[in-house]
C-alpha cells in the first residue's frame, strides 16, 4: 500500500508559565492508505494532538509530518485549507452540525468550499446518505434526530468529498453500545469499500474492537503500536 502519512521525530509543546508542556515527544509513525487505525490512550496522552497536527489544525514545535506527499508545516493558510477541503474529512464526537440547516444542508457544506456544479454537489449528498442509511431524514433538521442519526450526518459530511483520509476523535463517545457499534460497521465498511484511510483518537475499546492497527499512547510517547485482528 502506499504511503499517505510520515511524521519523523515530532515533539509538540505548549508554553506553560515558565515552562512548557511536552503534548508529543519523538513520535514517528507512517500511516498507508486504506488503514483502519486506532490511537489509543488515556486522556491526555497526546492523541487529538496528532490527528489534528495530521490535518493541519495545529502545527508540530518540532519534527517533520508530510500528509500526502505535503511538509504539513510549510504549507500556507491557504494551502493547508485547500488540503483540508479536499482531501480530509473530520468526525468529532459532539457531531459539530449546523442546527438552522437541513440535513441535505449540513453535508453538502463542505461542497460549498469546492468548485462544483449544484448537480454534482446533489449527487454526491444522496449518494453519502444513503451510505450511512438517512435518506429518509433529509429535510430534517438535527434537533429532530437522534444522537445515533446525528453521528451518521456527520459521517456522511466527512465522506461527502470522497476524502482519502478521515479523522475521527472519539466519535462514539456520546453514543450508547448499539449505536457505537452501527457506527463502527458503517465506517468500517466505507473503508473496506472506498479504500479510505481512516485514524481514529479513542479510549472507547468499542472502537477498538474495529481497528486492524492499534497505537498506544502514554504520556505524549508512542508505548505500543501493534496489528491486530478487528472488525
Amino acid at each position: 500500500m502506499n504511503k499517505l502519512i510520515e511524521m519523523k521525530n515530532v515533539m509538540k509543546k505548549y508554553p506553560m508559565g515558565k515552562t512548557d508542556f511536552v503534548a508529543l515527544e519523538n513520535i514517528d509513525l507512517k500511516f498507508s492508505e486504506g488503514e483502519f487505525t486506532g490511537i489509543v490512550g488515556p486522556s491526555g496522552s497526546g492523541k487529538t494532538t496528532i490527528l489534528n497536527i495530521i490535518g493541519s489544525l495545529d502545527s508540530q514545535s518540532s519534527g517533520d509530518v508530510l500528509v500526502m506527499g505535503k511538509q504539513i508545516a510549510k504549507l500556507s493558510n491557504t494551502k493547508s485549507a485547500r488540503l483540508r477541503s479536499q482531501k480530509i474529512g473530520f468526525i468529532f464526537q459532539t457531531y459539530n452540525l449546523l442546527p438552522v440547516y437541513t440535513v441535505f444542508e449540513n453535508v453538502e457544506f463542505p461542497l460549498l468550499l469546492l468548485n462544483m456544479s449544484k448537480e454534482k454537489r446533489k449527487i454526491l449528498v444522496n449518494e453519502a446518505l444513503k451510505w450511512v442509511g438517512l435518506t429518509d431524514k433529509i429535510k430534517s433538521k438535527p434537533a429532530q434526530l437522534s444522537g445515533g442519526e446525528c453521528q451518521r450526518v456527520a459521517i456522511a459530511r466527512a465522506i461527502v468529498k470522497e476524502p482519502k483520509l478521515v479523522l475521527a476523535d472519539e466519535p462514539t463517545a456520546n453514543l450508547d453500545a448499539e449505536n457505537s457499534h452501527n457506527i463502527l460497521k458503517m465506517m468500517k465498511k466505507i473503508n473496506e469499500e472506498t479504500g479510505t484511510t481512516f485514524i481514529f483518537a479513542t479510549h472507547d475499546a468499542k472502537v477498538i474492537k474495529y481497528i486492524t492497527r492499534k497505537i498506544t499512547l502514554l504520556d505524549g510517547s508512542i508505548a505500543q503500536d501493534e496489528i491486530v485482528s478487528g472488525g
